[in-house]
């Protein structure tokens, strides 16, 4: 017994590290940095040039819980486009800010289309494309001027596939006249961090504060990100945007992304998120902010939705009645939350559980505020249900899974509703 004490005294329940200590920023009212709650952001694939598409887009972005939106401005149309797109989401009630991917020809778009410059809340701009050679500096200095001119910020983003040439053959040529000469990829590495803090402190020179900068570094390998991260917080306190760069599709870019952020996120680094996935062909946009979600509320960081805990599944759950029924409880959950949000504030704390046989079913369902535990193969065909801790009430035939979502909506209403604060207080 004393072993087993020892061995439990032994044991750390590991938290997450520290938030690192940043610079906190407002981007179009959404603040950043800081010590805020870290902030999910996506990207539409519209083109911008198509003001209906771009604002339905948008708009679907932002219910699904993106704080932030950025839009490609790649040529004058874009540019054109851009406080009309603004204008579109403001009447329809969405306030959602809108950040501007400029590449290459920014510095032009701004000056031709000060609408364009004013409509958005943040330039993103890449030291590595911004201009090049000796037009490096102006094109660079014109756009940072604009972001102070508009009272707006900037995210200066190197990103791996676009990195300055110069700073990397310079830092390449030291690394080989060095008496222990680095490898490629740590002096690659090297030459992101530099691009991005070099760049920031230009960015200050100009006259651009340090409450107006944003930082990013993005690779698209799990083990570099993280390399380059740790070592690009360590050396400042700017506000930092994390994001694995081209991560792909599926399974594998949610999991590259899951693995990268997860692990700076468990070290205390950054205070913005994005998930790049590569959508299937007419795919949903929108899979990309719920995924930053569930990264965020897996690891304790936020709570957007409510949890809905479903085994696995074995050989005594070969009926497909609870997987469809919580595949069905999450998805109804997901859509009907920014209503809910609204009308019962809370709600994102809720934990349902649909279970699918007598082993862990009634144990699990009773940790959850409401579950359900579905017969599995051979068992009396029942489902308990749990409220609180205690059963409930027993489903039979077959509308269990009708019953059981509507008890669930009947339960959220009673909990999170007005009437029932009232009531309480």
């Amino acid at each position: 017994m004393n072993k087993l004490a020892n061995v439990a005294a032994d044991v750390d329940i590991a938290g997450p590290s520290p938030r690192r200590v940043s610079v906190p920023v407002i981007v179009g009212g959404v603040k950043v940095g800081g010590g805020a709650p870290i902030v999910v952001q996506s990207m539409t694939n519209t083109d911008t040039a198509d003001v209906q598409g771009t604002i339905a887009q948008v708009a679907a972005l932002a219910r699904a819980g993106s704080e932030l939106v950025r839009i490609t401005v790649d040529r004058d149309e874009a540019a054109a486009a851009v406080p009309h797109i603004r204008d579109g989401l403001d009447k329809r009630g969405i306030n959602v800010p809108l950040i501007g991917d400029f590449h290459y020809i920014g510095h032009k778009l701004l000056a031709d289309h000060p609408a364009c410059a004013e409509a958005l809340a943040k330039y993103r701009i890449n030291p590595g494309n911004v201009g090049f050679k000796d037009k490096r500096d102006t094109q660079f200095s014109a756009i940072v001027e604009m972001a102070i001119k508009y009272g707006k910020t900037v995210r200066i983003g190197a990103n791996w596939g676009s990195l300055d040439q110069e700073l990397l053959s310079k830092l390449m040529d030291e690394n080989a006249a060095s008496d222990r000469p680095k490898d490629a990829r740590a002096v690659t590495r090297e030459a992101m961090v530099q691009s991005a803090l070099l760049s920031a402190v230009r960015a200050e020179e100009i006259g651009l504060s340090r409450d107006r900068i944003i930082l990013s570094a993005k690779v698209s390998a799990v083990q570099d990100l993280i390399a380059v991260y740790r070592e690009l917080a360590r050396r400042s306190d700017y506000t930092i945007h994390l994001g694995l760069t081209e991560a792909g599709m599926g399974s594998k870019g949610i999991v590259a992304s899951s693995a990268a952020l997860g692990v700076l996120l468990q070290e205390g680094i950054g205070d913005t998120i994005r998930v790049s996935l590569t959508p299937e062909p007419g795919g949903d946009r929108t899979l990309e902010v719920q995924v930053g979600q569930e990264i965020l509320q897996t690891m304790g960081f936020r709570t957007f939705v409510p949890l809905v805990a479903a085994c696995p599944g074995c050989g005594r759950t070969t009926s497909t009645v609870f997987q469809e029924l919580a595949g069905e409880i999450q998805s109804f959950i997901r859509d009907e939350m920014p209503e809910w949000k609204a009308k019962y504030p809370g709600v994102e704390q809720l934990n349902v559980a649909v279970m699918g046989c007598i082993v862990n079913g009634p144990g699990e369902s009773k940790h959850a505020d409401i579950g359900i535990s579905l017969p599995g193969t051979g068992e009396t065909p029942a489902a308990p249900v749990f409220v609180d801790g205690k059963k409930f009430r027993t489903l039979r035939g077959p509308t269990i899974a009708a019953d059981f979502k509507e008890m669930v909506i009947q339960y959220i209403d009673h909990r999170f509703g007005v009437g029932s604060k009232t009531a309480a207080e």
